[in-house]
């Protein structure tokens, strides 16, 4: 299956001179995860909204200052890879093109909305993280902001002792301290980042016009939703994406069959995540831009990881993703690189960038970071459990045969 038919024609687009202001401005009054940046209708890159929305600029700042380096693809490219390219470069859309130039976009929602159906081959057992990453009641909004961006997620569950009492979005944080706090007792916050919300209103947190230097430190109860959509263990992945849809939210929060009791959590990310498995384990460790690596073959970069792994006692690869992206900027001829690296193991989720000027010492960068967090221990969720090898037969087969 390609992208020809899923793909956007209509799209968002603006120079790299544009004020973050203007594109903040856009986000707020339309349904958007990303923006393309051009420069004289040159394509440059791609501009999330979580991404803006975690930063901090200047609002008189240019876009320019924002861009991501995506990968690009071609309108037959096939449904399979562009999930791969997704999950190895961190995005939610990516441009699609044709002669150099941007026809359309493919998100992850077109991409959820062209498999849901053959999704009812695997579970949430399958691909939900296994490490809820949760506040209380009574976390401070500044904490449970800097959880937020520390973690890179956008929606953070609310947890008193073992019950799920509310949602906090990283949009209404930012909306919430951006404006002051001056709302309305009992009030939504506005509608920056609205997309993601479970519908209800929030919190009673009187108008606090002004008094901004003690906004961070109220308690989450008071800006919270209330009300959290959750997913059992048993439920299948096609469940998941059309709860998601209905509801207009990227996350649910997994539970117990038997009790509700709060385990772990699900996203668009992790189904996107599933589509990459593989059949075995032949392909455990994926390269995207294997040919900007002059220096090294697919082995030298298998051998890389296994090196870095086993310094730090038993610990098992399920999974490494490593994408390298070629940047204009050059030295002595040599292209400034950008090497990420994704690493899902037994004992953890480990991730990693770095950047400098060819391949190779680029990707050893990254590694190096990489190898500090395993000293660290450094991790960002449990292992994902994959299916074997008959379920995902059933749920790839409609196109691995093609």
């Amino acid at each position: 299956m390609d992208i020809s038919e899923i793909l956007s024609p209509k799209f968002t687009e603006f120079d790299i001179r544009t004020p973050l202001s203007k594109v903040a401005g856009a986000f707020e009054n339309q349904e958007l995860d990303a923006i393309v940046v051009t420069d004289s209708d040159e394509y440059r890159g791609i501009v999330h909204r979580r991404q803006l929305a975690s930063s901090s600029n200047h609002p008189s700042a240019k876009v320019g200052s924002q861009v991501q380096h995506v990968p690009t693809v071609e309108r037959t490219e096939d449904v399979r890879e562009v999930a791969r390219l997704m999950i190895g470069s961190d995005a939610k859309a990516l441009p699609v093109l044709h002669d150099d130039r941007v026809v359309g976009v493919v998100t992850a929602d077109d991409v959820l909305e062209a498999v849901r159906p053959f999704l009812d081959a695997a579970t949430v057992d399958d691909a939900y993280t296994a490490e809820l990453i949760s506040a209380t009641p009574e976390t401070t909004i500044g904490k449970a902001l800097n959880i937020l961006r520390e973690a890179g997620i956008a929606h953070l569950p609310v947890v008193d002792g073992k019950d799920l009492v509310g949602m906090l979005s990283l949009y209404d944080v930012i909306d919430f301290t951006m404006r002051g706090g001056s709302k309305s007792q009992g009030g939504s916050p506005g509608s920056f980042g609205g997309r993601g919300r479970s519908g209800s209103s929030h919190g009673g947190f009187g108008a606090r016009g002004g008094d901004s230097d003690r906004l961070l430190d109220l308690p989450v109860r008071n800006l919270m939703s209330s009300t959290v959509a959750t997913v059992e263990r048993s439920a299948q992945l096609d469940v998941v994406v059309e709860t998601m849809f209905e509801q207009g939210i990227s996350s649910l929060v997994v539970t117990t069959d038997d009790s509700g009791e709060p385990v772990g959590i699900i996203t668009k990310t992790d189904v996107i995540e599933a589509l990459t498995w593989e059949r075995d384990d032949r392909s455990a460790v994926q390269v995207f831009g294997l040919d900007l690596l002059e220096e090294m073959d697919y082995d030298d970069v298998s051998a890389l990881i296994e090196s870095m792994v086993s310094k730090y006692g038993e610990m098992s690869v399920i999974k490494a993703s490593i994408e390298l992206q070629e940047h204009k900027e050059q030295s002595r001829g040599v292209p400034l690189v950008l090497a990420r690296i994704r690493l899902v193991t037994d004992r953890g989720y480990f991730t990693a960038d770095g950047e400098g000027y060819g391949a190779a010492h680029a990707l050893r960068l990254a590694a190096n970071a990489v190898e500090r967090q395993l000293l660290k221990g450094k991790t960002y969720g449990q292992s994902k459990k994959h299916s074997d090898s008959n379920e995902q037969e059933q749920l790839y087969g409609w196109w691995l045969g093609g």
